[in-house]
């Protein structure tokens, strides 16, 4: 379904260009040792890390189709991957019906970005963006 548009776009705010777009941003998730990541994790949209260096493992293909079941093909979110630790990284890695695209690992003192776009029923595409 297309987003509906006036004349080539859809504007969000009123307009005015100095105006910021407040977000809602709960409580980020924080994880300090290996970990199979929630959807409802996930949608905090923030996951901060310290620890030994392990997997924060994405959640299963089948368990995001229930968390986000309005979730249409070709739509995504975004989440961060925040490590706070000194020395070690914390490598994403995929679970049953997920694809990971980019560099897994989040170095020591850096964060990531990732974006995951539902492409069919039980399939999902983790892309890092940034």
């Amino acid at each position: 379904m297309a987003i509906p548009n006036g004349a080539g776009g859809y504007q969000l705010g009123d307009g005015n260009l100095t105006e910021i777009n407040f977000v809602v941003q709960t409580t980020p998730t924080a994880k300090a040792a290996a970990a199979t990541l929630t959807a409802a994790e996930l949608a905090t949209g923030i996951v901060t890390y310290t620890g030994a260096a392990v997997a924060l493992t994405v959640p299963t293909a089948a368990a995001l189709d229930v968390a986000f079941s309005n979730m249409k093909n070709d739509t995504s979110f975004d989440f961060v991957i925040i490590n706070t630790g000194a020395t070690n990284a914390a490598t994403v890695t995929a679970n049953t019906g997920c694809t990971l695209v980019g560099v897994a690992a989040v170095s020591a003192l850096t964060s990531a970005q990732w974006r995951v776009r539902h492409t069919a029923d039980a399939t999902y595409v983790f892309y890092r963006v940034s």
